[in-house]
């Protein structure tokens, strides 16, 4: 009895563990099962006792699922013996009809064990470590549901393919005969019937290196606002998600579990207690390549998931880059935006026309263009990366709708503006104002404007067409009223020192006719002061250029007894002031260099005669000469540069530079005493001219 209140006891606590939703199922059960109890003989309950450990399942031991079902291992069991016992479509109580419901795996509330028998068999929610003899693992899987769950297995992953060492058992248990190293990964079990699924995963590993459960899925998500993957998968979601990565471990020794963000260790504050990482409000900031770093005593096995984050498309808020391609294509080309509520442009038959698509989105949306709802076949005149079309030669057929439909995984946005066809045409406006005021010269044009569709526009869009007959029409032709008139003033009476220069003022009046009436002062005088007639002029100082005495002929020689001489020169008014040469600056200024004639640079360069050539045959044979400046007449050295004026003769040049007729061993130079000396002789260049002192040597 003692036991059999402790198995009560702990089914009981099992039950106060699960969803409400869930617990008047399992109220059934242990109805049933108390039942069951109450009436087995005692004969009964020894042979079960006793027969228990054959039993690949006990039909007493009801275990219950977690309401939670993501990743861990602390899973759960299908009761299929349990769930036999119960009616599948009558209430115990009334006999009515129980509720549908959707698949849910009954989850073991146990911790890992390492088993190491020949025979394992184990329920979801512990793992299996296989040891070397270890000859059948059974995996059991119980589900509840109404209408009742159809069970499947799963490998990493993948629909496991049954064969004569994987088998599927009458209970939907899955058996694995001798297994191997390849057997070693997560076994899922999934529940389904027509109103949902769920599924719970087993690990059957090695002891040693853990063992990660990954995925090769790529998980797009473009509306919930909550996505679970399990590590190895890609994610695509959209922004202010929330994405969780479960990464499953398991190992012996036990693994410890470290996250990492593109090769950065996260803080443990992103990671949920069973290991999962969570990723709360996603944004474009958390892109990047997420990894699950499981290690233990035996080594470490590290999975990664790539998170991408989507952005539907979206008009852009900013046209900076559109323009600056409108700019590059010619200011005489029309360009028009599209938007999601339409734009319009005119446009005149022959010309083209620039349509911009100003959208953005991540990854970078793909553009199509269409005409009329039909898609467009033009891609040579797609510029930007499709964000601009270029329609060239516009014909009437052209008039319509133009779109642009940008799509990425996270959605689409259509834009469209709608084109128009009108002929340019000059348009004849109102006069322009009269060109004068009064007299016999005054006219008014009609003004003349290119038009597009009522708008004005530049008028070099007219230019083909041919423009009106414009007719000037006269206007204010009357007299003018008296007015001064003045002549050109005369030259200056002086250029410098303050002049006077005049000009004729006399009082006339412009009639209708052209003509120019002679009128008194007093006519003018009424309207307007007297202009002046006088006024003075080059006001400006009196200058000139003064030249100081030439220098001595002792500057720089540059020819046989030929120098150079200096002197000054200033600017200073009649009266002797001097004054900046800014002021003298229109008057030609003197020279301050010239000429001279000198002994000093009666010089010349002397030579003497070559030296004896060092070689008399071969490629090193040289000679020299002295060369030094001298006077002419006392034939004595002075310094070189007063000599500089010509070009200084060569003092060394290269002699006898022919090839050596006999290939006999002797020196082809003086200096090979010296060679010797100085112990060159292992040099070949000294060697082969002072071969015959050398090979003495």
């Amino acid at each position: 009895m003692v036991t059999e209140q402790k198995r009560l006891d702990d089914i009981i606590r099992n039950l106060s563990q699960q969803p409400e939703e869930l617990k008047d199922v399992y109220t059934e059960q242990l109805v049933v099962q108390l039942a069951h109890e109450v009436f087995k003989s005692p004969l009964e309950h020894q042979e079960s006792v006793l027969k228990a450990p054959r039993r690949r399942i006990d039909s007493t031991s009801v275990e219950y699922p977690f309401h939670k079902h993501v990743s861990g291992f602390a899973s759960s069991l299908r009761t299929s013996s349990a769930e036999a016992l119960l009616p599948t479509s009558v209430d115990l109580a009334n006999g009515s009809r129980r509720p549908a419901r959707k698949p849910a795996i009954l989850r073991k509330i146990s911790a890992a064990q390492q088993l190491s028998a020949s025979e394992v068999v184990t329920h979801l929610g512990q793992t299996v470590v296989l040891a070397s003899g270890t000859l059948s693992v059974l995996l059991h899987c119980e589900a509840v549901g109404n209408p009742k769950p159809t069970i499947s297995w799963a490998k990493n992953g993948e629909e496991v393919k049954y064969n004569d060492r994987m088998l599927l058992q009458p209970d939907d248990s899955l058996q694995i005969l001798a297994p191997v190293e390849a057997d070693v990964g997560f076994y899922a079990c999934n529940a389904s019937n027509a109103l949902g699924s769920d599924s719970v995963s087993i690990a059957v590993t090695l002891a040693g290196k853990p063992l990660i459960k990954s995925s090769r899925a790529t998980v797009i998500n473009t509306e919930l606002p909550t996505v679970t993957v399990d590590i190895g998968s890609t994610v695509k979601t959209i922004k202010r998600a929330n994405v969780t990565i479960s990464c499953q471990v398991a190992g012996v020794p036990e693994a410890e579990v470290t996250w990492f963000k593109n090769k950065v260790k996260l803080h443990s504050a992103h990671q949920l207690h069973d290991g999962s990482l969570l990723i709360a409000n996603v944004s474009l900031s958390d892109q990047g390549l997420y990894s699950c770093k499981a290690a233990n005593l035996r080594g470490e096995v590290t999975e990664s998931t790539q998170l991408l984050v989507l952005e539907p498309p979206q008009p852009l808020p900013h046209l900076e880059d559109l323009t600056a391609v409108f700019s590059t294509t010619g200011t005489t080309i029309p360009s028009v935006l599209t938007s999601t509520s339409g734009t319009k442009m005119t446009i005149s038959p022959g010309s083209s026309v620039l349509i911009g698509c100003a959208v953005n989105g991540h990854p970078t949306p793909n553009i199509t263009w269409l005409f009329a709802g039909e898609p467009l076949n033009l891609k040579h005149h797609v510029l930007a990366a499709g964000h601009i079309l270029q329609v060239l030669n516009v014909s009437d057929a052209m008039e319509g709708e133009f779109s642009c439909l940008a799509e990425n995984e996270a959605g689409s946005l259509t834009q469209k503006t709608s084109l128009t066809i009108q002929e340019y045409q000059w348009s004849v406006d109102k006069l322009m104002a009269c060109s004068a005021s009064c007299g016999h010269k005054g006219v008014q044009l009609p003004q003349l404007r290119c038009l597009l569709d009522g708008t004005e526009v530049n008028t070099s869009h007219c230019k083909e067409k041919p423009k009106p007959a414009l007719q000037p029409i006269p206007c204010n032709r009357r007299d003018c009223p008296s007015r001064w008139m003045v002549t050109s003033w005369s030259s200056c009476t002086r250029s410098c020192g303050g002049g006077v220069q005049t000009r004729r003022v006399t009082c006339q009046r412009l009639t209708a006719k052209g003509n120019s009436v002679p009128m008194s002062n007093d006519a003018c005088a009424q309207g307007s002061k007297h202009p002046v007639d006088t006024q003075n002029c080059n006001r400006q100082p009196c200058v000139e250029w003064v030249a100081s005495s030439w220098g001595q002929c002792n500057g720089p020689c540059i020819g046989p007894r030929l120098a150079v001489q200096h002197r000054q020169i200033f600017c200073q008014t009649k009266d002797g002031i001097s004054v900046s040469s800014d002021q003298c600056s229109a008057l030609p200024r003197p020279l301050s260099t010239q000429n001279c004639w000198t002994e000093v640079c009666g010089v010349h360069w002397r030579v003497s005669l070559w030296t004896v050539c060092t070689a008399t045959c071969g490629n090193y044979g040289f000679q020299s000469r002295r060369v030094e400046c001298v006077h002419i007449h006392t034939n004595k050295p002075v310094l070189d540069h007063y000599c500089s004026w010509r070009p200084r003769p060569a003092n060394w040049q290269r002699c006898n530079i022919t090839p050596c007729e006999n290939m006999e061993c002797r020196d082809t130079t003086r200096y090979c005493e010296k060679v010797k000396q100085l112990k060159l002789c292992q040099l070949t260049q000294f060697k082969s001219r002072c071969c015959g002192t050398c090979g003495k040597a």
